[in-house]
């Protein structure tokens, strides 16, 4: 059997792979600082992609195939594309911020700093902190305002055609923060080991 013709398949690979990579390219050997370093990048990845995949493609996609008379809808999209997306989304989110909750301790407490100085914006943890700030921001929005808006809108939780228009909005507008939030945060988490940009 292909692996690649599945999901499950292509990212067992995938992890074989970077295993496989790691050893042969003489990596610095097993720590759990280095895997929780991996996954907090590999979530990351994962859910500002689908951050930016709701944002650049599938909002302005499913307004157009709205006003596309006659046109096939969305209502593929919303039955079968949005709730795996939103899951993978939201759960990424939580394994993003907990996996850098993890990270900073690993990483900043040797140097005087942990989460709650990070997080108070202590000298020297500045940069880190901001982007921390903003990551949290981000996961609260995900979880506090988009998901319980858009089971309004999927129709998970029942809902008035009015209260559904609400929910959209309120969802619409807290994934446009949150990718408006996104690049100042990468920077800054970036930033903090490899210097701002400007």
């Amino acid at each position: 059997m292909n692996p690649l013709k599945s999901v499950n398949g292509a990212i067992l690979t995938s992890l074989l792979l970077m295993a496989a990579l790691s050893f042969a390219l003489g990596g610095s050997g097993f720590s759990v600082q280095n895997l929780d370093r991996w996954l907090h990048i590999a979530s990351g990845v994962t859910w500002v992609g689908l951050l930016y995949y709701f944002n650049v493609i599938q909002v302005p996609g499913l307004a157009d195939a709205a006003a596309d008379k006659g046109g096939p809808g969305g209502v593929g999209i919303g039955k079968y594309i949005v709730p795996r997306a939103l899951f993978w989304f939201r759960w990424a989110a939580v394994a993003t911020a907990l996996s850098g909750i993890i990270l900073i301790e690993f990483a900043f407490r040797p140097l005087g700093g942990g989460f709650m100085q990070v997080m108070a914006l202590k000298e020297g943890f500045t940069v880190i902190g901001v982007g921390s700030w903003l990551g949290l921001i981000m996961a609260f929005n995900v979880w506090v305002l988009i998901w319980p808006n858009q089971k309004k809108v999927l129709g998970i939780t029942p809902a008035t055609d009015e209260q559904k228009a609400t929910a959209r909005n309120v969802a619409l507008l807290a994934s446009r923060t949150n990718f408006v939030l996104s690049l100042p945060m990468l920077m800054c988490m970036t930033g903090q080991s490899h210097g701002l940009p400007f």
